[in-house]
């Protein structure tokens, strides 16, 4: 499978690969090389941010893939030592330096943080960016129904993302029909549920099985059906082309349900109403 195979639409007429490819750090990797290869294995989405202080090398592994630029959509983040209008503009700028590209396509507000209360004036200042074209698609992360309909209220424009935590232990059923209700695309951060032991449950590893796929892939695929844009990781060229192989087969409702019953809640408490990461 490539990931242009299989896109969503977004609420501004553009789309998304409905996979794409987390570019957070981990220790000891090469993120350059990673990112490159997972372009070579057919990801077409890749998921930044300045505060992860991987952008630059996601900058590299583009500008030396071979792809034409418009083949790839590039994400980056606000952090929230940058909340404020003339403060979003200073690290916008910052990220296009970092990542030595023209444009983004899509560029989200990372957390809410709302005891800072500037959210919607660093969105108001993204509405700028995307109607001069140097962010193609905006949208948010971590944001609960209350700030959607905040922003919205306030501005009129509804974010075609919102990128939260959501994986079979943390499935998110009230924020996802709050987004389809709005129009907003689903994307899944942690979508294996990183450090749960998600990939050896049971429950998943027999409806994997019984698909003759990979626990991931049974997992990434769960995402996919209930219209979500998974962002798994990997470092392993193999794993990379693996996680992008879920088109050939689907769940049962049946199997849909037992993942629902793994319901367990966050990972690490990270609440956007009272979460603060700067």
């Amino acid at each position: 499978m490539t990931s242009d195979l299989l896109v969503r639409s977004l609420n501004d007429g553009r789309s998304l690969p409905a996979i794409g490819f987390g570019c957070s750090p981990r220790p000891g990797q090469d993120t350059e090389a990673t990112v490159r290869s997972a372009l070579d294995a057919g990801y077409r989405l890749l998921d930044t941010a300045l505060r992860y202080g991987t952008e630059e090398a996601v900058g590299r592994a583009v500008a030396g893939c071979g792809l034409a630029r418009e083949e790839i959509t590039v994400t980056s983040k606000l952090p929230g030592r940058y909340h404020g209008n003339a403060e979003t503009f200073t690290a916008f700028n910052q990220t296009l330096a970092n990542l030595g590209l023209d444009y983004v396509d899509l560029y989200l507000i990372h957390w809410p943080l709302p005891r800072l209360d500037k959210y919607v004036d660093s969105w108001r200042a993204m509405i700028k960016l995307r109607d001069d074209g140097l962010a193609r698609s905006i949208g948010v992360s971590n944001f609960t129904a209350a700030h959607l309909r905040r922003l919205i209220d306030e501005t009129g424009v509804v974010p075609a993302v919102n990128q939260i935590e959501m994986h079979p232990r943390f499935g998110q059923e009230q924020m996802r029909a709050v987004h389809e209700e709005l129009g907003i695309v689903t994307e899944s951060w942690s979508p294996l549920g990183r450090g749960t032991g998600l990939l050896a449950d049971p429950t998943v590893v027999a409806i994997a099985t019984a698909h003759g796929v990979t626990p991931a892939q049974a997992i990434l695929r769960w995402h996919v059906q209930l219209g979500a844009v998974p962002l798994p990781l990997s470092s392993d060229p193999v794993r990379q082309r693996e996680n992008l192989e879920i088109v050939d087969f689907a769940l049962t409702e049946r199997e849909l349900d037992d993942l629902r019953r793994l319901e367990a809640g966050r990972l690490w408490d990270q609440d956007p109403d009272t979460y603060e990461e700067f």
